[in-house]
C-alpha cells in the first residue's frame, strides 16, 4: 500500500505539491491524470524515493521510502526518461537488477521474450528505438516481482500490440500477486479502462478523485484541461476536433454508427454537415452532436415521429447534397426510409 500524507515540495520558491494526501490500496491501479505541469510526475517521482518532500510522509506500507534501500528493493519503476548505464544492453541490466531486487524472477524474465520478441537483449537500449526502450524498461520492472509499481506514462511510444499486452501483463499481476500500482497517463481512454480509481492534480493539488465512471465526464475533462475546442467523447473514451461552422453543405441520414466514419470524413474535408434522424441513445447521435451543424434527433427508444421527419425534410431540402450510409430499415427508423427516398427523388441522394 501507498501513503502520502500532507506532502509538500518547492523548488526555488514555487510550490510544485501543497498538502498532497492520497492512498494506493494494495492489488488496485490508481490513474494519475491531468494537464501537462500539474505535478504528475513530482507525485511519482517522490513515491519512488527520488524527491525528498519538504514536509509530510510518503510510505510503502507504513515506512517511509526516501533512502530506505529495502523498501526501495520492493518498489519498480519506470520513469518518463528512461536511465540505463551508458552501453547497458537489456541482459545487463537484467544482470545488474538481479543483484538489486532479491525476488528478480529469472525465470519470469526467460518467459517475457516470447512478448517483447522485437527486443533485441544484447544491443544497447540507447540505440533501441523508443518504443524498444520502452519495453525494454516493462520487461526488467515485470520480472522483479515487486509490491509497489511506479509509472510514469508507461505507453508512450508502445505500439497497439504491446499496450494492450502488458496492459493484459500489468492486470494479471495486480490480480494475483496484490500489487499496488500508479501510473500517470495522458490517454485518458486507456485511464479510463484500466484504472480502478482515478487522481486529477491540477495546479499543485489534487482537484478531485473517485471511481472512473465519476471522474470521465465529458463536462470535467475538458474543465480539467482547460480545453476551449472540440470536445471529449466520455462514452468512447476519445476526442472529437470542433465541428465545421456554416450553412449545412450535406445531410447525413445515419445510425447504428454507420453514420460516424462520414461523420468524421466531411469534418477533416471541413464540410459543414446536418445529420438525423437520430435516436438520443443512438451510438452516433454523440459523435453527430460534436461534429454536426445541426442534428435532427428522436427520444431515447422511440420510432422516429412525424415531427422529427419534418424537420429532417427540410433540412435535406436545405442542404446540397444528401448520404446514407444507413443499409438496413425497420419499425424505429422507417420515417429515415422515406427521408432517403425523398432525397432521391429531389435528385440529391449520393451513394457512400
Amino acid at each position: 500500500m501507498i501513503q502520502v500524507k500532507d506532502v509538500v515540495k518547492t523548488f526555488d520558491g514555487f510550490r510544485a505539491l501543497d498538502g498532497l494526501t492520497m492512498t494506493v490500496p494494495s492489488g488496485s491501479i490508481y490513474g494519475l491524470v491531468g494537464p501537462n505541469g500539474a505535478g504528475k510526475s513530482t507525485i511519482l517521482r517522490h513515491i519512488n524515493g527520488v524527491y525528498r518532500q519538504d514536509s509530510g510522509e510518503v510510505l510503502v506500507d507504513g515506512a517511509p521510502v526516501y533512502e530506505n534501500p529495502a523498501v526501495k528493493a520492493r518498489l519498480a519503476s519506470i520513469p518518463d526518461e528512461l536511465y540505463y548505464f551508458l552501453s547497458a544492453s537489456t541482459r545487463d541490466m537484467m544482470r545488474f537488477f538481479r543483484g538489486f531486487y532479491p525476488r528478480f524472477d529469472q525465470a519470469r524474465y526467460q518467459a517475457l521474450k516470447d512478448v517483447f520478441t522485437t527486443v533485441d537483449e544484447r544491443q544497447s537500449i540507447r540505440r533501441l528505438s523508443k518504443g524498444m526502450q520502452k519495453q525494454s524498461a516493462f520487461w526488467l520492472a515485470l520480472c522483479c516481482r515487486p509490491d509497489v509499481l511506479v509509472l510514469d506514462e508507461p505507453t508512450s511510444f508502445l505500439d497497439i500490440r504491446h499496450k494492450l499486452e502488458l496492459l493484459a501483463i500489468l492486470k494479471d499481476m495486480v490480480r494475483e500477486r496484490r500489487l499496488a500500482v500508479l501510473m500517470s497517463l495522458h490517454e485518458l481512454d486507456l485511464a479510463q479502462k484500466i484504472s480502478d480509481f482515478v487522481v486529477c492534480v491540477h495546479g499543485d493539488v489534487i482537484e478531485r478523485q473517485g471511481p472512473p465512471e465519476e471522474i470521465f465526464t465529458s463536462a470535467y475533462i475538458m474543465e480539467l484541461y482547460g480545453a476551449a475546442r472540440g470536445s471529449y467523447n466520455a462514452l468512447f473514451g476519445s476526442l472529437e476536433l470542433e465541428a465545421v461552422r456554416g450553412e449545412p453543405e450535406v445531410f447525413v441520414i445515419g445510425g447504428a454508427g454507420a453514420g460516424i466514419p462520414v461523420y468524421r470524413q466531411l469534418q477533416r474535408r471541413g464540410v459543414p454537415f446536418a445529420a438525423g434522424v437520430l435516436q438520443e441513445n443512438d451510438v452516433d447521435f454523440p459523435v453527430a452532436a460534436a461534429l454536426a451543424v445541426e442534428v435532427v434527433s428522436e427520444r431515447s427508444f422511440q420510432p422516429v415521429g412525424e415531427d422529427a421527419f419534418r424537420r429532417a425534410a427540410e433540412a435535406v431540402g436545405r442542404c446540397k447534397r444528401v448520404l446514407c450510409p444507413l443499409r438496413e430499415f425497420g419499425p424505429m427508423n422507417e420515417k429515415n426510409r422515406q427521408l432517403r427516398d425523398l432525397a432521391q427523388k429531389m435528385g440529391k441522394l449520393e451513394e457512400t
